[in-house]
């Protein structure tokens, strides 16, 4: 289940919660009891936990390149 976070207006706190993504834009009470909150807009990073080395650059010339080498000289 995706989770939101939230901002309290009145006490300024900002707190989580889960719910289904359908529910994303209810209204969301803050853990102090206050109903005016807003919903923040996250950013989300993902990072990978895999062994696979990242490629390694390609040389100029000799058929790599955007064009087979000719146009990024």
């Amino acid at each position: 289940m995706p989770r939101y976070e939230y901002r309290c207006r009145t006490c300024g706190d900002t707190f989580e919660l889960s719910r289904p993504m359908a529910e994303s834009s209810a209204p969301a009470t803050c853990p102090a009891g206050h109903d005016d909150t807003v919903k923040l807009l996250s950013t989300v990073a993902v990072a990978g936990t895999g062994s696979a080395p990242a490629p390694a650059p390609r040389a100029s010339g000799g058929g790599g390149g955007c064009c087979g080498g000719g146009c990024c000289g």
